[in-house]
């Protein structure tokens, strides 16, 4: 065979890819699939209906039940717990077994709990204990019990966050400023300010770089809650912190880079082709945002995998 067993590690599946490691007191059950240069170390029970991709880790003490799939590239870290029955009881087994997916390239950190009929999306990262209640997106970062999203993958680049109030910071005068991803600009709009207040306008078509047909705003979010996680065909968004802060993160589909929205007379554009996501929000945060169409459902990319697929088509 062209995969390793360990002398005291039981695999009962023919189903296991060349380069395979299965170590010490691992058990595998007949009907388990893993693809090859996986490495399944010492202590971990892997049952029937469990599918495993290609290069994934499971470290010590990890449990995988029917009802599993890993993509490839996963990390599991050790005495991470997976759940596959949301109301279990002694003697009583369900029909069929809740789906739980774990992203191409996802991680998750050791002790953390992931519930039933969940999707961990890519690159996703689940911190050390966390208790994973609902849907990672690709790429968030998520921590705690309940786990909530702080961050997204490539915030440890320090360089990809930029607040926004202070990308001009050596003027008050209003401009743009081009970012890393592909399209998106930075706008600071005038700001008068005297005895009497402050003062902000943007006009259309010049400091908004397309005709309005639309807005909307976003407020009394609570702070735990992401928003957006979706990408527009046609759409154009601008969008305008007029209380508050919150961060934005666009994509491109090869880079992204993360914008602190906290000044009213800063603006982010996103132009169509774009993956956007707002979290973060502060308790008294108002988003604002400028669209250039009306509303239509056929204009929404709300899958980040179908998202890469449209843009390696019309790219």
């Amino acid at each position: 065979m062209d995969y390793f067993v360990h002398a005291q590690g039981i695999c009962d599946s023919k189903n296991i890819g060349k380069n395979s490691r299965i170590w010490a007191f691992a058990h595998v059950l007949p009907g388990a699939v893993l693809g090859s240069e996986c490495n399944i170390c010492d202590h971990v029970f892997i049952e029937n209906d469990v599918v495993l991709g290609d290069r994934v880790t499971v470290k010590c003490g990890v449990q995988l039940w029917d009802g599993i799939t890993v993509e490839d590239d996963v990390f599991i870290g050790p005495n991470a717990t997976f759940t596959n029955d949301p109301f279990p009881r002694s003697k009583h087994y369900p029909e069929k077994f809740p789906r739980t997916v774990i992203g191409r390239g996802a991680s998750i950190g050791a002790n953390a709990t992931i519930l039933p009929g969940l999707t961990i999306g890519q690159h996703a990262m689940i911190g050390a204990g966390s208790v994973v209640t609902r849907s990672v997106p690709a790429n968030a970062i998520v921590v705690g019990n309940p786990a909530r999203i702080v961050g997204y993958a490539d915030e440890a680049n320090k360089q990809n966050k930029v607040s926004v109030g202070s990308a001009f910071a050596d003027t008050d005068k209003p401009g743009v400023r081009h970012t890393n991803v592909k399209g998106v600009t930075l706008h600071t709009m005038p700001l008068v300010s005297d005895l009497r207040g402050n003062l902000t306008v943007g006009e259309f078509e010049q400091h908004i770089p397309f005709p309005v047909q639309r807005y909307f705003m976003v407020f009394d979010v609570p702070s735990a809650e992401t928003r957006g996680e979706h990408a527009h065909k046609v759409c154009h968004q601008f969008l305008i912190c007029a209380k508050g802060s919150v961060s934005v993160v666009a994509d491109d589909g090869k880079t992204r880079q993360e914008f602190l929205l906290q000044q009213p007379n800063q603006g982010v554009f996103l132009p169509a082709g774009t993956w956007g996501i707002q979290y973060k929000y502060s308790a008294d945060a108002v988003l604002l945002v400028f669209a250039s169409e009306h509303y239509s459902a056929d204009d929404y990319i709300r899958n980040y995998n179908d998202f890469l697929a449209y843009i390696q088509t019309n790219a």
